[in-house]
């Protein structure tokens, strides 16, 4: 990894979603947003992203991609490891699912890194991965996420929202040299 740079830093208060819409250019070659103190109004619902090709709109752009999770619970009763079929896409355009079921409680929360590699390429597709944290009840889990976009123009947005209600949280964006 190089050295982060901080662009830019959201702080979402009882937020529909918080959209880059600036910074996300050919100044690098890999994006790094961090996300945490994710809290969402709904009980038990998931952390999602999807992104914008340059001059489109709607947050729809063609992704691939695949899901893990691991879990385990407080009193050691249960614990798994499991590929989420129903959260990953085949060329699908929705928002992409990166931490599942975040609790909405003092003590529950969602944290995470996703990593966007060269957004300004258009020769080639656009790679990412994400790493995610989330208790829920008596439960801790942790998510795998990556894929990429099937798309070869430069990507200069992206979006980030629960799947269900509003939510507060903190994402900053940092560009690495």
């Amino acid at each position: 990894m190089g050295i982060p740079t901080l662009i830019s830093t959201a702080t979402a208060s009882n937020a529909s979603s918080v959209d880059i819409t600036s910074g996300i250019d050919s100044t690098y070659d890999e994006y790094m947003f961090v996300f945490t103190d994710l809290n969402p109004v709904t009980d038990s619902t998931d952390f999602q992203f999807q992104v914008n090709a340059a001059g489109a709109s709607g947050y729809n752009e063609t992704v691939m991609s695949t899901h893990i999770r691991i879990t385990q619970k407080e009193d050691n009763a249960a614990q798994s490891l499991a590929y989420q079929t129903s959260h990953d896409q085949a060329l699908g355009t929705g928002y992409q699912n990166i931490i599942n079921a975040i609790g909405n409680g003092s003590d529950e929360s969602g944290a995470g890194i996703l990593r966007l590699f060269y957004p300004s390429n258009t020769t080639y597709v656009t790679p990412w991965y994400c790493t995610g944290q989330m208790t829920f009840q008596s439960y801790t889990a942790g998510t795998y996420v990556a894929g990429y976009f099937n798309v070869t123009t430069a990507i200069d947005e992206i979006s980030f929202k629960m799947a269900s209600g509003n939510f507060d949280g903190v994402i900053q964006m940092f560009g690495i040299s």
